[in-house]
């Protein structure tokens, strides 16, 4: 993974805004009515879009926007056998307790429904659409103007708070599995000459949802033994080759109850990814990059600080992006910060909580600032 020597590299979370054909495209697939060809087309052409999109914004380290995938998780689902079991929700989807803004956020919630519980032993039954993906991602590379792309895949403890386990005797049995699994697809993301991204927002998220009823030291003993599963899954690929994502979920809810990144970081930092992306421009998380003056980065490791928010409508002025910038590079190195975004604009095909153009006028305030931070800098 390219550092940052010269000056501040930018990029960002994973999705990005897909066009409406492509979305009613993924939705129809979900019930089974979308034509394969039709489908396949359509989110090329999206493809070529969002690549110039990323490039006329001066992002530098980009991906194929996930054009294809209704989410960053629930895809596995078609590709693993054992998830025959019955559907429902992720916890933490709604705003519990407040029953207004619920009614409000009820305007973007997905239409994505189907989460199947794992009911039988997972494996591979349709490891051509994983090389399909990739193939697709691939296609972002050989830009002159290029510094690096990447492909997000989503970590073994994601996708059991995704897909929940009825088969398994316990859920770090069920994990592991899930890791020897995904190791293939992890393989072949850095195989095909892309960086891997590694979807870990159980890391933090899970803490006010799935394990919101056990302390904060029972809490880490099992976000550790995500860590261990991720490391199990990725032992053969170099930790330049990967980057991680953690973080407190997308939504326009309080966020009072997220679990502080100090409380944490020790845990994700021993995750073999050489660089670990996190929100650290919502209001919420905005404070904590004075955290990191007092964390002992390791050796060859980086930071991807969201600079920008993913889920305002307010464009970031380039000074305020700059700012936040050269605090987490005082902190910890200028050549250890790659300026990011506090998670995806598209997690999920068919909610829309940025105007789109407004995404792409982010994206190069994103870059503006990072080319102020580096004169400040360098």
């Amino acid at each position: 993974m390219k550092r940052s020597t010269e000056r501040i590299l930018t990029t960002h979370t994973g999705s990005l805004p897909r066009p409406q054909e492509v979305v009613d495209l993924l939705l129809a697939q979900e019930e089974g009515a979308a034509d394969p060809g039709e489908l396949d087309s359509a989110v090329s052409r999206a493809i070529e879009d969002v690549v110039e999109k990323q490039a006329a914004a001066g992002v530098d380290v980009i991906n194929d926007g996930e054009q294809g995938r209704p989410d960053y998780t629930s895809h596995v689902k078609h590709r693993l056998t054992g998830y025959d079991g019955p559907s429902s929700p992720p916890l933490g989807t709604g705003e519990e307790g407040f029953p207004e803004l619920s009614e409000i956020l009820s305007q973007f919630a997905s239409p994505l429904q189907n989460r199947p519980a794992c009911s039988g032993p997972v494996d591979w039954k349709d490891w051509p659409a994983a090389q399909v993906d990739i193939e697709r991602a691939k296609s972002v590379l050989g830009r002159a103007d290029l510094e690096e792309a990447f492909m997000t895949s989503p970590s073994p403890g994601q996708i059991s708070r995704y897909l929940r386990n009825l088969y398994y005797e316990s859920e770090e049995e069920y994990i592991f599995a899930l890791a020897d699994v995904m190791r293939r697809e992890y393989e072949a993301i850095v195989d095909a000459g892309l960086l891997l991204q590694l979807d870990c927002p159980d890391l933090a998220l899970s803490r006010h949802t799935v394990f919101r009823d056990l302390s904060l030291e029972d809490f880490r003993k099992e976000i550790e033994m995500h860590v261990e599963a991720l490391n199990h899954a990725v032992r053969n690929i170099a930790p330049e080759r990967m980057r991680m994502h953690i973080c407190w979920g997308s939504t326009l809810g309080p966020h009072h109850e997220d679990v502080p990144i100090k409380d944490i970081i020790d845990i994700v930092l021993k995750g073999k990814p050489c660089a670990v992306s996190f929100p650290g421009a919502n209001p919420r998380h905005g404070h904590e990059w004075k955290v990191w003056r007092e964390v002992d980065l390791p050796e060859g490791k980086s930071i991807i600080p969201g600079v920008i928010d993913s889920t305002s409508n307010f464009v970031e002025h380039p000074e305020l992006v700059a700012e936040r910038i050269v605090n987490y590079a005082e902190a910890v190195g200028r050549e250890n910060v790659i300026a990011g975004v506090d998670c995806g604009f598209g997690t999920f095909a068919g909610r829309v909580q940025v105007d789109r153009r407004i995404v792409w006028m982010k994206m190069a305030s994103l870059a503006e600032g990072a080319a102020l931070a580096s004169e400040q800098l360098w």
